[in-house]
């Protein structure tokens, strides 16, 4: 059970739901502009005690179950996450059966096959997955991958027909497709079956080919929908060697799909899809196998970035992920799916030193963008608290960068944020990242259907469009009218949720251990915050960058250390670097650093504000 030193819970019992809840420690508004608030209301206080008392549950980790909408006869379940348990039979997906089929008969027929992916981790991971089934079988499928820039999104005529001249029998799109419907035809003119493999949301008009697997067409009810194309493609793999062993192809039964999770859990946490249902199996059981280091491309991408210790969620989402985008990015689109598909450790490790060097290539382009960004908004809207929408836009920068622009200039300015590259015609191309509760990709169809852009479209969160120079000021009056009557609102009712308070010395290895129990987390299942209160900021400095790292100490002694990533000249950043010596409290998540065999707790901080 967990100590009261460790986590501080409001009170469980006899106390009025209070339909706007107090704010914790009384932080009405932090150093990034936030309220802060307890994220269990009453109903989750005394649900995470019942967890407590029926299932045996730790109260930390009954705690975050609770607060993330676990209910009482699950919670035990989602504590142990099985392949087995979770998985769907895979011909509930509609078309599934249709397409395992085509591929058992590639199979079995020894046809060329080619495989056409999208240019970002979850398309690398999923050309990755149908290749290694497709080699299994000793048919060497070819991968093509489109060049962010020259192509775009998606398969396109020109590059369908090349693979048909190259010999393709079958094509299978996987991580794109459900909208190509000139492309699919070209296909289809050239008597050459297509298998679309997708999960993207499209419309009720089908596209031209023999079977599309997406769980968010219309008229799929298999309810999965929340998965990333990569596992959707392990559904259909599962369900093409399954009619291959009933056909009597021994091969099949030699065939080890669950030993390839790791990459599935690559594309799951890197494509951000909510981890709930399967995607929590794939994650789980994918750490375990990419623990092992059996996929060499992934052993040498792990080695570059400098791994200490297991692997976790974030080391797939930040340490990994990023290296194989920067191929897609900035560089040569296909080195990701590739890098996944070798065994060969000395091949692997060459195309993980040239991804490396594209991810730093990319980190420079990136903060030079940054700058000059970040100089644009400040003098088109102050800083920043003048408009609804950010909009920035400047020509030679790099269309394969800006959708990082966006997030980070959303991230800085606490609102929703575009980014777009012009290129020497005056076409440009753009990304948006919003904030919860604003849809963009709602707003981007709305600026398409009022002529503004060549082309739009995305989803809440994200959205990306094409735009003529000549268009730009009045899309940013657009945007502004479309988003003034909501997104201030949004931005003053800014409130970062809290799951307990916790001191410097109950941040224990193991409270952490305890914590990823309840894991892994991410989108859909936030990670845990803490509050540290009323601690003495004993040391603060800038480190890299432009993140600040701070030494927190209890009243009892006990030290806590803590990063603020991309905090420098920000007011979190200016508090700290000025704060020394006073009482502050602190929010954060925890996070375990491997250090000479040693595991550290460290924290990493989000938000703060003076204690009184």
């Amino acid at each position: 059970m967990t100590s009261e030193r460790q986590i501080s819970a409001m009170p469980l019992v006899d106390e009025p739901v209070d339909p706007v809840p107090r704010a914790f420690l009384n932080v009405e508004r932090s150093a990034g502009g936030q309220r802060w608030i307890s994220r269990l209301d009453q109903a989750m206080q005394n649900r995470a005690l019942a967890m407590t008392q029926v299932h045996g549950i730790p109260e930390l980790i009954a705690r975050v179950l609770a607060g993330r909408g676990v209910t009482l006869d699950d919670a035990p379940a989602f504590l142990d996450p099985t392949i087995r348990s979770l998985m769907p039979e895979p011909f509930m997906l509609t078309d599934c059966e249709k397409a395992a089929n085509r591929l058992a008969d590639a199979v079995a027929r020894r046809e060329r096959v080619a495989i056409f992916g999208d240019y970002d981790v979850d398309g690398a991971s999923s050309s990755a997955l149908m290749h290694r089934f497709f080699a299994h079988f000793g048919i060497d499928a070819e991968i093509y991958i489109p060049d962010r820039v020259f192509e775009g999104y998606g398969p396109n005529a020109v590059a369908i027909r090349k693979l048909v001249e190259n010999g393709a029998q079958l094509i299978v799109t996987v991580d794109c497709g459900s909208t190509s419907h000139e492309a699919l035809a070209a296909a289809r003119d050239e008597r050459v079956d297509v298998v679309v493999i997708d999960h993207h949301q499209m419309s009720h008009e089908m596209p031209p080919c023999l079977a599309l697997v997406n769980p968010n067409r219309e008229d799929d009810l298999s309810g999965q929908g929340h998965l990333c194309a990569a596992g959707v493609v392990f559904l259909v793999l599962v369900a093409t060697a399954r009619l291959l062993r009933e056909r009597g192809d021994q091969r099949a039964r030699s065939l080890d799909l669950l030993s390839w999770l790791d990459i599935v859990a690559l594309a799951t946490v890197c494509d951000v899809v909510p981890l709930k249902g399967l995607n929590r199996a794939y994650v789980v059981k994918g750490l375990i196998a990419a623990r092992h280091m059996g996929n060499a491309g992934l052993a040498a991408l792990f080695k570059k970035a400098g791994l200490g210790g297991p692997v976790t969620p974030y080391h797939l989402g930040f340490l990994v992920g990023p290296r194989i985008n920067a191929g897609g990015r900035i560089g040569d689109a296909a080195l990701g799916s590739r890098l996944l598909t070798i065994d060969d450790p000395s091949v692997a490790e060459e195309i993980a030193g040239r991804l490396d060097d594209l991810n730093r290539e990319r980190q420079a382009m990136e903060a030079e963008m940054l700058a000059e960004a970040e100089a644009e908004v400040l003098a088109e809207y102050g800083n920043g608290e003048g408009a609804s929408v950010i909009v920035t836009a400047r020509e030679k920068w790099h269309p394969g960068i800006v959708g990082l622009l966006a997030a980070r200039l959303k991230e800085k300015f606490k609102r929703p944020a575009f980014a777009i590259a012009f290129d020497a015609s005056g076409k440009g191309t753009g990304s948006g990242r919003s904030i919860n509760g604003f849809d963009l990709g709602r707003m981007v169809r709305a600026a398409v259907d009022g002529g503004l852009l060549v082309k739009g479209g995305g989803h809440a969160m994200a959205a990306g469009l094409t735009v003529e120079r000549g268009n730009l000021g009045a899309l940013r009056a657009f945007f502004d009218e479309q988003a003034q009557k909501t997104v201030p609102q949004l931005v003053a009712n800014h409130v970062l949720k809290i799951d307990g308070a916790l001191s410097a010395s109950g941040a224990t290895v193991q409270l952490y251990d305890q914590l990823e129990q309840a894991g892994p987390f991410g989108s859909g299942h936030a990670q845990p915050v803490f509050a540290i209160p009323a601690h003495r900021l004993r040391d603060s400095r800038l480190v890299g960058q432009n993140h600040v790292k701070v030494t927190l100490e209890s009243v009892d002694g006990s030290r806590l250390d803590g990063i603020a990533f991309r905090a420098a000249e920000t007011p979190l950043g200016d508090l700290l670097l000025n704060g020394r010596g006073t009482q502050i409290h602190v929010a954060g998540c925890l996070s375990a650093d491997q250090w000479q065999g040693n595991r550290r707790i460290q924290l990493r901080v989000l938000d703060a504000v003076k204690a009184p």
